[in-house]
């Protein structure tokens, strides 16, 4: 199946960082958002939004974007935060922070989705779908994601039970049964719903 070609910039002749978050559905763990700068050339065959690529793509993709990338940033932010700010806001403040972080600063934003909202002067797009239609974005979105799992693998170690290695801390019945069983932990998000409304009937 051919796959559409992704665009190099939205911009001509512009700085342009493509912004994009990973773990917004999740009920543990935090929002992870990644900001990259390319060149104007850059091309790879493989590069897409990240969820239609296999886990193993997107970790062989990872040390491509970060070594043919003129700057690229990951931050996370954390459930507390997510719990005080909500997750709306939470991705935005990940956003702008990876952004602030670029070692290059750019000259308009590629934002994944139809929302943003930012303190900073540079100018921004937003793109629905952006991360199958923009190398920055899809690159952002492959950065987001694989820091995202590697952190759920690392916390997996100390909180076995709820199958963070492999869910990532979305709503799984595995999850949501061992939150039951166990109880909520310090990654839990406690403003999200973490019993789904049948295992909390059941007694």
């Amino acid at each position: 199946m051919n796959k559409q070609k992704l665009l190099p910039f939205y911009n001509k002749n512009t700085i342009e960082a493509g912004c994009d978050e990973a773990g917004r559905g999740c009920l543990a763990g935090p929002v992870f958002a990644a900001a990259v700068i390319l060149p104007a050339d850059f091309e790879n065959e493989l590069l897409n939004d990240s969820k239609k690529l296999t886990e193993k793509q997107r970790y062989q993709l990872r040390p491509i974007v970060e070594e043919q990338a003129l700057a690229w940033a990951v931050v996370a932010v954390d459930n507390k935060e997510i719990d005080e700010v909500n997750i709306l806001n939470a991705s935005f403040l990940a956003m702008n922070r990876a952004v602030e972080k670029l070692q290059t600063v750019p000259e308009h934003l590629l934002i994944d989705g139809n929302r943003f909202r930012t303190k900073s002067k540079i100018p921004y797009t937003c793109m629905i779908k952006g991360d199958g239609r923009f190398y920055s974005i899809a690159a952002a979105s492959v950065l987001a994601k694989t820091y995202r799992d590697d952190y759920m693998a690392e916390i997996h170690q100390e909180f076995p039970y709820y199958d963070w290695q492999k869910n990532k801390g979305y709503p799984t019945k595995k999850h949501r049964a061992a939150i039951k069983e166990h109880g909520a932990t310090k990654y839990h998000r406690m403003t999200f719903r973490l019993l789904d409304e049948q295992l909390a009937l059941e007694f």
